[in-house]
């Protein structure tokens, strides 16, 4: 078996496509990044950089050499979002362990121009059911501030079981912040997927 199974992989649902970071992204990515300052800063980790810094071209050119790099150690799985042809967000699979912990965790985040068409819920759906299918992992996890109610919705709308609450757990936005966590098995999907819990995928472009 590779050390990695399940990568590289493009993952669709409807207009929705995930595939892997490509540095030709680099433009498109920091504009999403600069123009969505205020909608991201307060759940992004900790930076002694500048905003514009990390959301920069060149930022994105490390990052995603960085990323293509986990992936290839079995790390990670880094996938873009596409949606009417366009990088609309990222969800990312990292903490990958195999073993007899067999476990990841995911996170997220969406150009706000597009947030509340189902996009990010079909792409985190997509994700887990490829964790926990092709990839052969037993346990998806999401960590979320409690504040951050759009994010809630994500995993609520998966169904998502919450398992705790751990407090000052991760260095967001300047300090430590307490985070929910979110979980699911193999077992919790009873064969099936999570993507078939949405009942319905996200509407092209044109139909909306």
């Amino acid at each position: 078996m590779s050390p990695h199974p399940g990568w590289p992989v493009e993952l669709r649902a409807g207009p929705v496509l995930l595939r892997p970071p490509r540095r030709r992204d680099a433009g498109s990515w920091s504009a999403a990044r600069i123009r969505n300052r205020e909608w991201l800063q307060p759940w992004e980790p900790t930076s002694a950089s500048s905003w514009r810094a990390r959301s920069s071209k060149a930022s994105w050119t490390n990052l995603a050499t960085t990323l293509r790099a986990n992936a290839r150690a079995g790390t990670a799985i880094p996938l873009v979002i596409v949606y009417d042809g366009r990088l609309v967000g990222q969800v990312n699979a990292s903490n990958i362990f195999r073993g007899v912990l067999r476990s990841a965790s995911v996170g997220y985040w969406i150009d706000s121009a597009v947030a509340g068409r189902g996009i990010m819920p079909t792409s985190v759906a997509l994700m887990i059911d490829h964790l926990l299918g092709p990839v052969g992992l037993h346990r998806v996890e999401i960590n979320i501030r409690p504040e951050n109610t759009n994010s809630l919705r994500v995993v609520e709308k998966l169904g998502l079981r919450r398992e705790g609450y751990h407090e000052r757990f991760l260095d967001i936005d300047g300090a430590w912040r307490d985070h929910l966590t979110f979980a699911i098995t193999v077992e919790e999907t009873s064969g099936g997927t999570v993507l078939s819990r949405l009942g319905s995928l996200p509407k092209p472009p044109d139909a909306t």
